[in-house]
């Protein structure tokens, strides 16, 4: 198979950067297709840490990289971000780097009002506050303001006019200042020249790309259980983050994505306010959070932690079409004596084999634990199946056949190569 699409098949913060990494390798081109600077991988290469937000992971290992027009870019992000990478000796230029020119802008406004909202209210969604909500919304309004329009002085006037007559009136009931249309349009002058050097029809180029022959990567972020449409709504992100979506976001074809690489970690964690029916308040649930460093690359926040949920995943492996998963963080369970697998729940006294749409029957399912012995010894670093103790075997094995899908690849470190390889997705 010539290309595989990597998605988070809980609610992210899986380990997605260090196997996009590792996939790097066998591919020629890596392609980013949704999401915006909200979405933080973290890259282990040696003693170099690498931190990206909207740079595909494939810059890191010198790769043909897209962004595509599913994604909401930050402009100014986006060169500091490249700057940033340039400092740890990774120069980034044209012909590293392509932008969809169909893709749409995050400007301050969308910032400032992603913010506001969250400070004012009641019930908060637990954004990053970088705008990228509001940003969906003006890209679904036909208001926003594509990388293209950069090109063209008088059209991007004219789309600025139509963009404040919108949020005008919110940031008015927000009590936020008016915006200065001239100063905007000043500022996005003056960056243009710097982002239109990379930009050009993202499309096109995949198109020749595969045919071609060559492997593309595709890389998601957040995870499945974040997505709009499939969520738990409304605590979820505003872009589909389903594998579906690697197709309209890449502007390739249905037949596109591939192999669908699952990543999943060996507990649950989640960022932000919602539904979390495994989530642990105990010694347990801090001793997975201080031994996975448990917090979000891009916001530093701590995440929450609990059981692994297989009814969360089987439903994700479904959703996505799910061809393998990419098991992550098996080390962190070291040393426990006793592990718990979620295998279903139970809602008002019914066994329910799913997560329910509604929130409120989110909020009330009761997790139905199976219980496991755990193992004393250590999985860190193994790289071969051999290496595993035999309760981690188990453990491994029981995961698949509660979620129906097999563990293709294992990681027990943040390091590339501490990666058990059971099945290559580039050949499967």
């Amino acid at each position: 198979m010539a290309n595989v699409t990597v998605i988070g098949a809980q609610w992210g913060d899986e380990g997605k950067g260090k196997l996009v990494d590792w996939l790097s390798n066998r591919a020629d081109v890596v392609v980013r297709f949704q999401g915006g600077h909200n979405a933080g991988h973290t890259l282990v290469v040696g003693n170099q840490t690498y931190k990206l937000s909207l740079l595909p992971s494939g810059v890191v290992q010198g790769k043909l990289s897209i962004i595509g027009n599913g994604v909401v870019v930050d402009p100014w992000h986006l060169l500091k971000e490249i700057e940033g990478i340039g400092a740890q000796g990774i120069k980034i230029g044209p012909e590293l780097l392509v932008l969809a020119d169909n893709a749409c802008l995050i400007l301050p406004i969308h910032r400032d009002l992603d913010q506001a909202r969250e400070a004012a209210a009641t019930n908060k969604i637990g954004t990053t506050g970088r705008g990228i909500g509001p940003a969906y919304e003006d890209k679904v309004g036909r208001r926003a303001i594509r990388v293209a329009d950069l090109a063209d002085r008088e059209a991007l006037e004219a789309k600025i006019d139509r963009l404040l007559a919108h949020h005008a009136p919110l940031r008015a009931g927000l009590g936020l200042p008016p915006v200065d249309a001239a100063a905007l349009l000043a500022e996005l002058e003056d960056l243009a020249p710097k982002i239109l050097a990379f930009a050009q029809p993202a499309w096109l180029k995949l198109d020749g790309i595969v045919k071609s022959g060559k492997r593309v990567l595709f890389e998601g972020a957040q995870g499945a259980l974040l997505d709009v449409d499939h969520g738990t709504y409304p605590y979820v992100t505003s872009s589909n983050t389903v594998a579906g979506q690697a197709a309209a976001g890449s502007g390739l074809g249905p037949k596109g994505p591939g192999y669908v690489l699952g990543i999943v970690k060996a507990y649950t964690t989640r960022v932000g306010e919602g539904p979390f029916p495994t989530e642990l308040f105990d010694e347990v649930g801090q001793h997975l959070g201080t031994v996975g460093r448990e917090f979000g690359t891009v916001t530093g926040r701590s995440r929450r932690c609990g059981w692994f949920d297989a009814a969360l995943v089987r439903q994700s492996v479904a959703l996505n079409g799910i061809s393998g998963i990419a098991l992550t963080k098996l080390d962190v369970l070291d040393g426990l004596p006793t592990l718990k697998i979620c295998t279903g729940y139970r809602l008002n006294g019914q066994d329910i084999g799913y997560l329910p749409a509604g929130l409120k029957a989110q909020g009330q399912l009761e997790p139905v634990y199976e219980e496991m012995e755990g193992w004393s010894e250590t999985t860190q670093g193994a790289r071969s199946w051999k290496d595993l103790p035999a309760s981690a075997v188990k453990y491994v094995r029981r995961i698949e056949e509660l979620i129906g899908a097999p563990v293709a690849l294992l990681s027990t470190s943040p390091q590339r190569d501490d990666t058990i390889l059971m099945r290559d997705p580039f050949h499967d």
